[in-house]
């Protein structure tokens, strides 16, 4: 075998070496993702186990309060049409006249599953959080660590402080306009409880969702995605589309709930500018320091 052929076959045996070790990296990193998920699955499992001995707690005065004409929300809106008469009685709501059934034998057995596994998640979500930073933190550069050591915190707020926001205000107010509204008096408006279940769900877990704005600019932001320059100059057509979000999320011809759904989406947005402002403006100040040291 000439020299060449030697070399050949020599240099084709370490790159096959290399691509097996590169390949074997990834598995590892799959691996290690997959411990971090199974832990975060034990403890929503967990969470869920300790959900089934609140279940009375859980369904009969969480997920059918916003159905309640007692709730916290309709007597605060009551209040303040006391307060403010100029407001409008109609902003008192005082009767959700609906009927909740059930029409399948297992549809109780299943809501209440379904109602303490949604339970086990939400509540899971900080720890979930916290094992994807353990995933993410070695990948990082110390300085990165630093400006990061306070994501799961922030997060997990954000996350609960949308949760509230949608349980309290923009649930309540979907609810009553959606078992209220009637397109003929001849029709009777009842529902099915995984309909109840569903519509409560999504509109409190969405907000929470919705909330995470100021952490998803702040991973786009780092990563040169997006800039302050953009959003600022975007916040005409930014202010259009909360609108219509409210809108959507509060079908109700009544300005002031659409306005009240609309004003924590825009302190998101501002907050989310500031946000992207401050990671640029510490980025030009390490370019300048670099600038600084290459120049002397």
């Amino acid at each position: 075998m000439s020299d060449t052929k030697k070399r050949d076959l020599i240099g084709a045996i370490k790159e096959k070496g290399k691509t097996l070790e590169a390949e074997m990296s990834f598995f590892d990193h799959i691996d290690v993702l997959r411990k971090h998920l199974l832990r975060a699955l034990a403890v929503v499992l967990l969470l869920t186990a300790g959900a089934f001995y609140f279940t009375d707690f859980i369904f009969n005065t969480i997920i059918m309060g916003p159905k309640n004409p007692n709730f916290w929300t309709y007597r605060m809106m009551c209040k303040l049409v006391e307060k403010f008469p100029s407001l409008g009685s109609d902003l008192c709501i005082t009767k959700i006249d609906a009927k909740i059934i059930n029409t399948e034998m297992a549809g109780q057995f299943t809501l209440q599953l379904n109602s303490c596994v949604m339970v086990g998640i939400i509540l899971g979500i900080p720890y979930l959080l916290f094992e994807i930073w353990l995933f993410v933190k070695p990948a990082l550069h110390e300085n990165e660590r630093k400006s990061a050591s306070g994501f799961v915190a922030f997060a997990s707020f954000l996350f609960f402080l949308g949760i509230m926001f949608g349980y309290y205000m923009i649930c309540p107010l979907s609810i009553n306009f959606l078992t209220n509204f009637t397109v003929s008096p001849d029709i009777e408006n009842t529902f099915t409880i995984d309909s109840y279940l569903s519509s409560v769900m999504t509109l409190t877990i969405g907000s929470g969702v919705i909330f995470q704005l100021p952490v998803i600019i702040y991973i786009l932001s780092k990563l040169g995605v997006m800039t302050p320059a953009f959003m600022r100059a975007s916040r005409r057509y930014s202010t259009v589309l909360i609108l219509i979000v409210a809108a959507v999320v509060t079908p109700t011809a009544d300005p002031y709930t659409m306005l009240i759904v609309a004003a924590p989406l825009f302190l998101l947005y501002e907050l989310s500018i500031y946000i992207s402002a401050n990671i640029e403006r510490k980025k030009n100040k390490e370019l300048y320091g670099v600038a600084r040291i290459r120049k002397n």
